[in-house]
């Protein structure tokens, strides 16, 4: 597949030097965006950097954005739960927001698409979009594509192709252990685990592939067992926040001294229960990672004087980006001519060059795969002041880890 630029693949400073009329049709418009993720439970430490994430990148780009609007979030804690998802979606509505964003389980935002599908439906000139940041369900871009959903994080299927073209290649890697969360995304894992490996390094064998609930594990010891029983040489695991900390935390008190091959070793907690146990051993595929360049580098150095922690959902700068980048191809902020502006967009994202691919909304980005190591004079970012970093050891253009869809778009 072929990535090309669009006329709006533009950084922000080109953006703003517009003419006025363009670039801001809406200055000073505020523009609220609802929050809908957890902050209480076992997942709420996610949550909670991640709210921080937002207001700290929609208080960057009030200084400046292509559209000169204000951001303000407004923030609901649903729980992890797809019903109390749906009574924020309403809360929402009910403050006239217009824009939600959702990331944190793939089983909420199936829930939201499908309610801001209908609500879109039976209200017209009161549409709301949703932005996905981190829900990651390859059916929200294919079967259950929708034209008010917009990704803006890789696909499972997105970064399983990556990180299996990198796992070919290591030669030490010869059977492998898959344990996931048992929902959508963490039985995706599974399935494109073993497909693309399959196609790819047919020697390797699946020594086990064990599902568990979603964010009720206190103790993973058990699992742990049954890998080290196995004699796997590696993991796949798809899990995020306490489901994998406390994984990592288990594997290291056993002394299980094998590769972990995550999708989210990053996320608040996981890089401290890693520790120097880890070193060399965890790998991590993700649109980013530790010590990007500059814009979201020094973002994220300020990030972290200001609050002491990791700015890992690093989506959310291009989402914001680009929102404000078709607001202003729209010169407007009605929802509607904002998704048909968004379409097809290309920006000059935090890692290159993205796009809003235009057939399923699912934004084609450049894809890395880092390795946990000791900070050293190249990659120097202290993660969770642990005096290690995920140093990148491989990068993927967009081309590589883009997957083909079979969403069929339909469009108001």
């Amino acid at each position: 597949m072929k990535f090309t630029r669009k006329l709006f693949g533009i950084s922000v400073g080109a953006a703003i030097a517009l003419s006025s009329t363009v670039a801001f049709a809406q200055k000073g418009e505020t523009v609220k965006i609802a929050w809908i993720d957890p902050l209480s439970g076992l997942m709420a430490p996610v949550g909670q950097n991640q709210v921080k994430t937002f207001q700290f990148l929609a208080e960057h780009f009030n200084k400046s954005n292509p559209a000169g609007v204000k951001f303000e979030i407004i923030t609901i804690d649903n729980k992890l739960s797809p019903a109390e998802s749906l009574n924020a979606l309403k809360s929402a509505i009910d403050q006239g927001v217009r824009y939600i964003t959702q990331g944190n389980g793939s089983s909420v935002a199936l829930a939201l698409v499908d309610a801001v599908n209908k609500h879109n439906e039976r209200n017209p000139g009161k549409e709301v979009i949703y932005l996905n940041h981190a829900a990651v369900d390859p059916d929200l871009t294919n079967s259950k594509c929708s034209y008010w959903h917009f990704r803006f994080d890789a696909d499972t299927s997105m970064k399983m192709e990556a990180l299996t073209t990198f796992i070919k290649d290591q030669p030490d890697t010869k059977k492998i252990y898959l344990l996931n969360q048992n929902y959508s995304h963490g039985q995706q894992v599974s399935k494109y685990a073993k497909e693309m490996m399959a196609r790819k390094r047919p020697d390797i064998q699946f020594v086990g592939d064990d599902l568990h609930p979603l964010a009720q594990v206190k103790d993973f010891a058990p699992y742990v067992a049954k890998i080290k029983a196995s004699g796997a040489d590696s993991v796949i695991t798809g899990n995020w926040g306490s489901d994998l900390t406390l994984l990592v935390k288990a594997a290291n008190d056993a002394g299980l001294n094998i590769k972990f091959y995550t999708y989210y070793a990053s996320v608040s907690g996981a890089p401290t229960a890693i520790g120097a146990a880890g070193a060399g051993r965890v790998y991590m595929v993700a649109y980013g990672h530790s010590n990007m360049a500059d814009p979201i580098g020094k973002l994220g150095d300020a990030f972290k004087a200001k609050f002491n922690e990791d700015l890992y959902t690093q989506a959310v700068y291009n989402e914001l980006l680009m929102l404000s980048s078709a607001m202003a191809k729209a010169k407007s902020t009605d929802p509607v001519k904002v998704a048909a502006a968004m379409e097809g967009i290309g920006i000059k994202g935090f890692n290159g060059d993205v796009e809003m691919r235009k057939t399923d909304h699912q934004l084609q980005q450049p894809l890395y795969i880092s390795v946990w190591q000791k900070t050293d004079a190249k990659n120097k970012y202290s993660v969770e002041n642990t005096g290690f970093t995920f140093a990148p050891v491989k990068a993927y253009d967009s081309y590589v880890s883009s997957t083909p869809t079979s969403c069929q778009m339909k469009r108001p």
